[in-house]
């Protein structure tokens, strides 16, 4: 067997770590492999000046490692899971997943502001985020802060937060811990507040259908639950369409598993909202439980919401 595991990733100090993380795991599991790492840039790291949500969103992260990966000149790719389309190239397959670290939102406070949740923001706070969702919820929840757009890494977004154009960001916690930069959080964001993004926190290792070598070693690196729960979230943004004005987080809970989705529209006045506590179910019947809650959040009216932040 070949003794050297190529993986392709981002550049972005966030990405590296997801990357050495996946290397590690892999060097624990197999002690006679080599794993080297490749850095791509893709269009989301050059094209920084436009909001993501004008360019087309998640997939300008990866289509060039997946370029590469059915090329093979990688055997894998690392991603940060919410960054994955939900239709993958034909070809490819998330063969793995890292366990999930915390997938809860973050705030973040500037110099000239002092709040211990977002409850004790003060009115008329700007807080940096480029996210769709993030905003939604920042204006459903308080409707008297201004979710001002920013684009960068963790360490550009963080350093703006101190600047003069904003009073605080909004950050997922997973990355700021991956980068022991958690003391910059004011506070965590409790998950009825702000829905995570499908697949936030999770590490995500993406191969060929068809590479059996990879199989074999993203069998020994890879977390069931992690993968389950997530790829459930993942049916329902499919079904969605991708939604980014929606949130969607599965985690097991006690005897059980906690489903919360929301869809907002464009202004985010209106939403659907689903919270559910399912027990007796086992891992292998979340995808049908995925696609039950998908049907009620269309039941409830997500279909339109989403055609209307669509402009249809």
């Amino acid at each position: 067997m070949d003794k050297i595991v190529r993986i392709g990733t981002r550049g972005s100090e966030l990405a590296l770590w997801q990357a050495h993380a996946v290397a590690g795991a892999i060097s624990q599991a197999f002690d006679d492999i080599t794993c080297e790492i490749r850095i791509f840039k893709t269009q989301g790291d050059i094209n920084l000046s436009v909001p993501l949500s004008s360019i087309g969103d998640k997939g300008l992260f990866t289509k060039e490692l997946e370029t590469s990966l059915l090329e093979g000149t990688i055997d894998m790719c690392v991603h940060s899971m919410k960054d994955v389309l939900t239709e993958l190239p034909k070809g490819c397959t998330i063969a793995a997943m890292l366990p999930r670290e915390d997938a809860r939102d973050a705030l973040v406070c500037g110099p000239r502001m002092h709040a211990h949740d977002l409850a004790s923001v003060p009115a008329g706070a700007r807080l940096a985020t480029g996210s769709i969702r993030r905003g939604a919820f920042l204006k459903s929840k308080r409707p008297d802060l201004i979710a001002k757009g920013v684009r960068g890494n963790v360490e550009t977004r963080l350093k703006k937060a101190q600047g003069a154009d904003y009073d605080g960001a909004i950050l997922a916690v997973a990355g700021l811990k991956r980068l022991g930069l958690d003391e910059y959080i004011s506070a965590y964001i409790p998950l009825e507040d702000m829905i995570p993004s499908p697949g936030q926190a999770a590490v995500g290792v993406e191969i060929r259908e068809d590479d059996m070598r990879m199989k074999n070693i993203c069998e020994h690196i890879g977390c069931a639950t992690t993968q389950a729960c997530v790829e459930a979230e993942r049916i329902v943004a499919a079904g969605l369409d991708g939604g980014c004005h929606a949130g969607v987080h599965v985690c097991p809970e006690d005897t059980g598993w906690r489903f919360a989705a929301a869809v907002f529209s464009e202004d985010a006045s209106t939403h659907v909202r689903i919270n559910r506590h399912i027990q007796d179910v086992g891992i292998e019947q979340l995808p049908q439980v995925a696609q039950d809650i998908l049907i009620e959040l269309m039941k409830k009216g997500a279909y339109e919401l989403l055609h209307e932040s669509a402009g249809k």
